[in-house]
């Protein structure tokens, strides 16, 4: 059997997670996970050396090596190639400011970190809904909260709001994968957050609104209706005509 992977301590969330080539039509884009923009930071910013490194992202030296190589290389390849950028997803929890090299940032994002998550049980399946005042927020990467909803047989069993405390567009894959969420329910949702869920296996439920209570017991009894091309660029949304059902989707099986 295979060794879980381990979770990587990082300071702090990037503030700026998209990069795009000026003046040139992008040919693609290169997904950056918030792990590898952490050991970028640490070894080339912070003149770290990968042990140092390997002790504040709390892995071995071994993973930060794979990890850092494997960034490097898609830095080259978005600068060589033109592509862009996008800085989302991973397997990260947040750093609590015990890490040995943690920055001044760290402390105020301690609220995120994993250990205060709570935890779902074997036969659950966590659903996130992105929330603003009991409904579906539609711009998922300014989204403030989220309302997680554990479904068991077909039934929410519990529920609550969590913040997102400033989680930009690339960290909020990231963020879900930490409160092992399943599935997400949202309004508009860009590309590049699309393909940051598709990498976390987290099932994407858009162009959906109203309540968002009604909406998770709907995708509960597998009865939702939504988008399966949403799509968001900026403060713009362009929607395929298609809807379906989840139902048509299996989604109803947990």
């Amino acid at each position: 059997m295979a060794r879980p992977c381990r979770w990587r301590r990082i300071c702090t969330v990037p503030e700026f997670d998209r990069f795009v080539p000026e003046g040139i039509p992008s040919p693609g884009s290169i997904t950056l996970t918030v792990d590898e923009y952490e050991a970028v930071r640490l070894i080339d910013l912070m003149k770290c050396t990968h042990e140092q490194c390997a002790a504040q992202m709390d892995i071995s030296r071994t993973t930060v090596t794979e990890i850092y190589e494997s960034a490097r290389t898609k830095i080259a390849d978005s600068l060589i190639g033109g592509k862009t950028l996008v800085i989302a997803g991973g397997r990260y929890r947040l750093c609590d400011g015990t890490g040995p090299l943690c920055c001044h940032r760290c402390r105020r994002n301690a609220a995120q970190s994993p250990q205060q998550i709570t935890e779902k049980g074997e036969h659950i399946m966590r659903i996130a809904v992105t929330y603003e005042n009991g409904t579906i927020f539609q711009h998922f990467g300014h989204t403030e909260q989220f309302k997680l909803y554990d479904v068991e047989n077909g039934e929410i069993r519990h529920s609550e709001v969590v913040d997102t405390n400033g989680s930009g567009h690339g960290a909020l894959a990231g963020f879900l994968t930490a409160h092992q969420v399943d599935a997400l329910i949202c309004g508009g949702i860009g590309g590049g957050a699309q393909t940051a869920l598709a990498q976390a296996g987290i099932r994407l439920y858009g162009g959906v609104s109203g309540s968002a209570d009604e909406a998770a017991a709907a995708l509960a009894a597998g009865q939702l209706t939504f988008n399966p091309n949403v799509h968001c660029t900026h403060h713009e949304h362009e929607h395929g005509s298609g809807h379906h059902t989840c139902g048509e989707h299996g989604c109803g099986k947990h």
